[in-house]
């Protein structure tokens, strides 16, 4: 097939002795006396989905068609179902992977349960109401109790709940729920009411496996809730992520590279790319198709594979973390003291509860994320996973990655922090067009980041792209690092404010004493008068040539198609960005026969750092 053709998939039925035939009402066609489930998008052996042509799915789709992502595990991680349940199922789990391919050779199973529709007080079993002891549970199974000890969630149109294998669970009579799990039909049934099967006899169960893989702890429900644009995130895993949309109008999507889109449409009817989708039907959207339009009325289940990351931010104050995408989108933010005065040991504590606590935010196990980045102050050897000095910190040769890797059983990577906001905005932000970009951060220093074909530049050990440390005028004003005329001494927060006070003490009529005094002196005071104080507009005018000689310079050096400015100072938008550019334009060699470098303002904010460690591991495992 043409990765840009769109499929309406062919689901494959089942007739479970619970099922119903409220499915028949969603356009599944069988002549099964019952329709208990309908296998969406299912690449597994026991109900593979198909074509309008009668081809197997699985034999029609090429890796390309699927994405990296899924084409990263040996086996298609993702099936979808529809589910009507006429009949309580059975009790049941489902064993984590490690047990399962141990045990029986294939994979185990998480799922998550959207709720379509129900019948008025119908529900689920979800979980344990109390820790409970596996003896105690054992015997509620033979004394046909064990419902007693499970939370029973009255549910209601549009619920949705997450299950991650070792829940114990049952799906309760008159529910209709799409399913989105891992690929596999592995089940330990637990109790299953008593009832026959066809053959007359009770079905087996499989008891003494359930105890082995079950939690016996008491459930907590995660409902994970993200708005995405024009999408919500409502569960996440390695194996899947899934999304609800409604559409009343038009609204496009995008089925990217990396992952294809399953689009189950669970309520009106409307068109898909021009072709036509009601309630019941499912469309698989090609990886590299590109946006695509969704229009009418309707309410639909998206179904991606995705890739998740931890991203820590290291600060003095507080290290912020968060979980994000492959994409760039954060799903969790999160920050904790970062309390140095106790200790190397206590903060690497700090950032791996950080990361747990994100982690249990979004229903996230640490086996489904890729792994931990973190951009960090001082003397970086990235390589080895060391803060090899940070003054600060009183750090001398720390081993932060073998910490946190001892802690949580995760990999990491770090980098300089100025290095990783680089990164993020590279990936991310006002730099992701470019293969080549500079990004600035002109705050109380000037940090930096240098990007070359998509690669950091960080130097020997790691310990390089020191930009604020370039002497831009011999002997001139002190920098904090011990040399005269760096450029951070002309183009950081502190120097515009320095010269702001400077030309306030020497002018007394300037109209940039309105403030109130020197303690008011900001790095915008100087921007906020000049247009009416003639001092005011000398401290701006010397400190945008002052910076655009240093961006010059490294426009200079690595032709960069564009030099990113973050800080405070970037506020002044296009009060900030017109002059610079003008001049980087006029002085950057051989002017405009050269490649022009553009002057953009980052856009990442405080995001920058978490994403820019985000971006450390997509690199690390590129």
């Amino acid at each position: 097939m043409s990765s840009k053709d769109i499929i309406k998939i062919v689901a494959e039925t089942k007739d479970y002795l619970w099922g119903g035939n409220k499915l028949r009402d969603y356009g599944k066609v069988s002549d099964k006396d019952k329709i208990a489930e309908s296998w969406e998008l299912s690449y597994h052996k026991d109900g593979p989905s198909k074509t309008l042509k009668g081809e197997l799915l699985s034999e029609v789709l090429m890796p390309s068609d699927l994405g990296k992502n899924a084409n990263d595990f040996k086996d298609f991680p993702v099936l979808v179902k529809l589910i009507d349940s006429a009949d309580n199922l059975s009790v049941q789990v489902h064993p984590s992977d490690d047990f399962a391919l141990k045990n029986e050779g294939q994979f185990g199973k998480t799922e998550m349960w959207y709720i379509v529709d129900c019948d008025e007080g119908a529900g689920i079993y979800l979980g344990l109401k109390e820790d409970t002891d596996k003896e105690v549970f054992e015997k509620a199974i033979q004394d046909g109790t064990v419902t007693n000890l499970l939370n029973f969630y009255e549910v209601k149109k549009g619920d949705w709940f997450f299950i991650k294998s070792g829940t114990i669970h049952a799906i309760g009579k008159g529910v209709t729920v799409c399913e989105i799990q891992q690929n596999s039909n592995l089940t330990y049934r637990v109790y299953d009411f008593k009832r026959k099967g066809p053959d007359g006899k009770e079905r087996p169960l499989h008891v003494e496996k359930a105890l082995t893989v079950s939690n016996f702890t008491k459930f907590t429900n995660c409902k994970l809730d993200v708005e995405m644009g024009n999408k919500r995130l409502i569960g996440a895993s390695k194996y899947f992520s899934a999304y609800f949309t409604e559409v009343d109008g038009d609204e496009e999507y995008l089925s990217d590279k990396n992952s294809f889109t399953a689009v189950t449409c669970i309520e009106g009817s409307g068109e898909i790319e021009k072709e036509s989708i009601s309630k019941g039907d499912t469309y698989f959207v090609p990886a590299s198709y590109g946006e695509f339009k969704i229009e009418g009325k309707l309410k639909c289940i998206m179904t991606q594979v995705r890739k998740y990351y931890i991203g820590i931010d290291l600060g003095g104050t507080f290290i912020k973390g968060g979980i994000c995408d492959d994409l760039g989108n954060l799903i969790a933010t999160d920050k904790i003291p970062t309390e140095t005065e106790k200790g190397e040991e206590k903060v690497m504590d700090n950032i791996s509860t950080l990361a747990l606590s994100l982690l249990d935010k979004v229903g996230l196990l640490v086996s489904d994320v890729e792994g931990l980045g973190m951009g960090v102050p001082g003397m970086i050897d990235s390589r080895k996973g060391v803060v090899i000095f940070y003054n600060n910190f009183n750090w001398k040769d720390v081993r932060i990655c073998d910490g946190i890797k001892s802690r949580i059983g995760l990999d990491a990577v770090i980098s300089n922090d100025a290095n990783v906001a680089a990164l993020g905005e590279a990936i991310f932000g006002s730099g992701k067009e470019f293969d080549d970009m500079i990004l600035l951060t002109l705050g109380t220093g000037v940090g930096g980041g240098i990007i070359v074909d998509n690669q950091l530049i960080e130097g020997n050990k790691g310990a390089g792209a020191e930009l604020g440390h370039a002497v831009i005028e011999v002997g001139g004003e002190q920098c904090t690092c011990g040399r005269k005329g760096c450029f951070e001494a002309y183009a950081s927060a502190n120097a515009i404010i320095r010269d702001t006070k400077r030309a306030m003490e020497n002018h007394k009529d300037s109209k940039m004493w309105e403030i109130g005094g020197l303690d008011k002196v900001t790095g915008k005071v100087a921007f906020d008068y000049k247009d009416v104080d003639k001092y005011a507009k000398q401290v701006v005018d010397n400190y945008i040539e002052k910076l655009a000689c240093g961006i010059v310079n490294y426009a200079n050096i690595f032709r960069p198609h564009a030099v990113v400015l973050g800080g405070g100072v970037c506020a002044q938008g296009d009060n900030l960005i017109r002059p610079l550019q003008k001049i980087v334009d006029r002085e950057v060699f051989a002017g405009e026969l050269g490649p022009k470098c553009e002057v953009r303002i980052a856009s990442l904010e405080n995001s920058a750092g978490i994403l820019g460690a985000v971006a450390l591991v997509m690199n690390k495992n590129s």
